[in-house]
């Protein structure tokens, strides 16, 4: 659980990044900067921040914001069904484009020997694809449905815009099973 009081700091810092690269916010999005803390109260570590522009039954747009090192954790995006067990939905496919920075990307696929980005402390069982990808400003690569992935940033931190299908985070499947994807806020400020 993470207090109003914090996820407000992060969000300010999260806007102050996309400010300093040029990425303009309307007012509203300024302050609906979602911070993903994923439940394990390691914000530095293991979360991220996201502006949704548009989430519809078609498409998905996105910012995703990271402090230096921080990792997104290791998840894929499974199909979706229905009541009946049908699937209606192969699951999220998502590209990702660096804006700012550097982004360590790890899908399914053969493991590389030294890898950039290490698994942060104490959650290192559950990283198990290392297929490293690096993507530098300018350079995007797309995620197919049901595709293991982690990422952190660079030194530097780093912006990347996502676009995708339907975006459906509660539906995300984590190798470790202590994340929460939805926040849950305490409220500890007016």
């Amino acid at each position: 659980m993470i207090k109003r009081s914090e996820v407000r700091a992060y969000q300010a810092r999260y806007v102050k990044m996309l400010d300093n690269a040029g990425i303009a916010l309307s007012p509203e999005e300024r302050g609906q900067v979602e911070v993903a803390e994923f439940g394990l109260n390691e914000v530095e570590k293991t979360g991220l921040g996201l502006v949704v522009y548009e989430n519809n039954n078609r498409y998905c747009a996105k910012e995703l914001m990271l402090f230096p090192r921080q990792t997104c954790p290791e998840h894929l995006h499974p199909p979706i069904k229905n009541d009946a067990g049908e699937v209606i939905d192969p699951g999220k496919r998502e590209t990702f484009r660096c804006r700012q920075g550097e982004v360590y990307l790890y899908v399914d696929g053969d493991t590389v020997k030294n890898p950039k980005a290490t698994a942060p402390e104490g959650s290192e069982a559950y990283y198990q694809v290392w297929n490293e990808v690096v993507l530098k400003p300018g350079e995007q690569y797309t995620i197919e449905p049901g595709t293991w992935h982690w990422f952190q940033s660079g030194d530097d931190g780093a912006i990347v815009s996502e676009f995708s299908t339907t975006s459906r985070d509660e539906a995300d499947i984590f190798t470790d099973p202590r994340i929460k994807r939805i926040p849950e806020i305490e409220e500890d400020v007016a």
